[in-house]
């Protein structure tokens, strides 16, 4: 582990030979291929345009790789120097695809653009390292390859993207991300928003006691966000219904529903109790409105309807909150 982190046991760049060079570039380019294909593979069912785009970005690391072992076979011979990323200090890394391909299709065709500026900058350095004429002019073309794509995610991009497919992967992956986030986080706010309304304000107007109103407050806020998060994860394992991970959703409604309820419970730490009950109300306000506008934004619903249904259902349960405690 300590190797790894501060680079026992590697070698430097500079002390590589131009053989080991030619090694490295090679191996280099095996696991950017594979990589590619793995995107690829990962992508094919929900972005098959994509997945074409990550299928000829391995072709052209394959050829890049034919070019650097024709190469070394004419210098150097058959027998290729087992080097790897991993066995020179301060070489760039990659990111396994099982961590990338997750989240989503932008980021994995930004990890590819990483990629390939990482590469363009290896072959830059390694040019300078060689004497060999033959060796430089390959290094640079295959430098200046991967400068001119300056992404060739992007530019395939154009080739296998058109507007319209383009905008139905991001349409997919949208819908994806309001299944697995959006939805569970939205139920969860205006649960823990609307909900603990009437306790808290129901224990701050019978006790007059802000610490214990508190503690109600807290106590509804946490209790609430447990039960919504575990009900949400285990109703729903998103293999059917392609809601996405379970835990996912349960963490997004569990976490929401807790700072629901926090938001208007947490101003009763202040000592006073007009001072605040009428900061409670006022986030109460604050967290409604919000609702209101993350249902227009990713549900489409029309800002005012939903403006309307949120603050009048929280108004209802404030009223009733309010007439409990006070009675």
């Amino acid at each position: 582990m300590l190797s790894r982190v501060f680079g026992f046991g590697r070698r430097s760049f500079d002390s590589l030979t131009e053989q080991e060079m030619l090694a490295l570039a090679i191996s280099s380019e095996e696991d950017d291929g594979r990589i590619y294909r793995a995107y690829a593979d990962g992508l094919a069912d929900a972005y098959p345009g994509s997945a074409r785009v990550f299928d000829e970005m391995a072709a052209e690391e394959d050829q890049h790789r034919a070019a650097l072992i024709e190469l070394h076979r004419s210098r150097f011979g058959e027998r290729i120097p087992l080097i790897r990323r991993e066995h020179v200090r301060g070489y760039y890394e990659r990111k396994p695809d099982w961590l990338v391909r997750p989240l989503g299709i932008e980021r994995v065709r930004g990890q590819a653009e990483d990629m390939e500026r990482q590469a363009e900058r290896f072959y830059r350095e390694a040019a300078k390292r060689t004497s060999d004429a033959s060796t430089r002019k390959l290094l640079g073309d295959l430098a200046i390859a991967e400068k001119g794509h300056e992404s060739l995610a992007r530019k395939l991009g154009l080739q296998h993207l058109p507007g319209d497919v383009k905008a139905d992967e991001d349409a997919t992956e949208r819908r994806q991300f309001i299944l697995t986030f959006v939805q569970p986080g939205l139920a969860g706010l205006m649960d823990g928003s609307v909900s603990t309304l009437a306790p808290i304000f129901a224990a701050a107007f019978a006790t007059g006691d802000t610490w214990q109103t508190f503690l109600v407050g807290l106590s509804a806020s946490v209790g609430a966000g447990i039960s919504m998060g575990f009900t949400e994860a285990a109703h729903d394992d998103g293999k059917l219904s392609g809601r996405g991970s379970p835990l996912k959703r349960g963490l997004a409604s569990g976490i929401m529903t807790a700072l629901g309820g926090l938001g208007h419970a947490l101003p009763y730490l202040i000592p006073d109790f007009w001072t605040a009950t009428t900061l409670a109300a006022a986030v109460v306000f604050v967290e409604l409105w919000a609702i209101a506008f993350i249902q227009n934004r990713y549900m489409d619903t029309p800002f005012f309807r939903a403006a309307f249904q949120v603050v009048l259902g929280g108004a209802l349960v404030f009223a009733a909150g309010v007439l409990i405690g006070s009675a």
